[in-house]
């Protein structure tokens, strides 16, 4: 019996240990994590979306909060004046999550481009996607009362091969749509 407490004992601290290890690092690493994110995932996608920004979306970045909603905006003021945001949502690709950057104008409410940010997808066919830009560029110039549905349902045709990954793109553009058209009253509250 005495062996069996010692044992309890042992392991309560050991894990005990183990788990204060783990959330200072954690804790530690959570800047740095967040970080590279943004330079190497977000900050490229917002450069294609925004090529003419005058000022610096990245360091103007904000949070806007409703309810449960939590969305990261990356506000960019285009070369002719317009305001414009970027933001990213989520969609289920074949080999997980894909991550789409969107960027929208203010002023007419349409979409500027949309670029992905991460995904899972498998080479050559899924991440077409992301290197032909044929694909991602059927959004550009569409206003967001547009259906994002692939065809059929929609006006987004899907790339050959990659059904999947063109519904989980899709999706997160119609996430995107609806997040938007919720916290723009926040979102111009922001900005201002």
């Amino acid at each position: 019996m005495r062996e069996m407490i010692n044992m309890i004992v042992v392991l309560t601290v050991l894990t005990a240990f183990s788990g204060g290890l783990l959330a200072a690092v954690q804790s530690g690493t959570a800047v740095q994590i967040e970080n590279q994110v943004l330079k190497f995932q977000k900050a490229p996608a917002i450069a294609e979306i925004f090529p003419e920004a005058t000022n610096d979306p990245l360091a103007e970045r904000f949070t806007v909060k409703s309810g449960d909603d939590e969305l990261q905006v990356f506000p960019g003021i285009l070369s002719d004046g317009t305001k414009a945001i970027a933001f990213e949502t989520k969609g289920g690709g074949f080999g997980g999550p894909i991550g789409l950057m969107v960027g929208i104008n203010l002023e007419t409410d349409q979409v500027i481009q949309v670029r992905m940010t991460t995904h899972a997808e498998t080479p050559g066919i899924g991440t077409r996607a992301k290197d032909d830009l044929s694909f991602v560029s059927q959004f550009a110039g569409k206003s967001l009362d547009t259906n994002f549905a692939l065809k059929d349902e929609g006006e987004i045709d899907a790339i050959s091969g990659a059904t999947v990954t063109s519904k989980g793109i899709s999706i997160a553009a119609i996430q995107a749509k609806e997040i938007y058209q919720k916290l723009k009253p926040e979102i111009i509250k922001q900005i201002k």
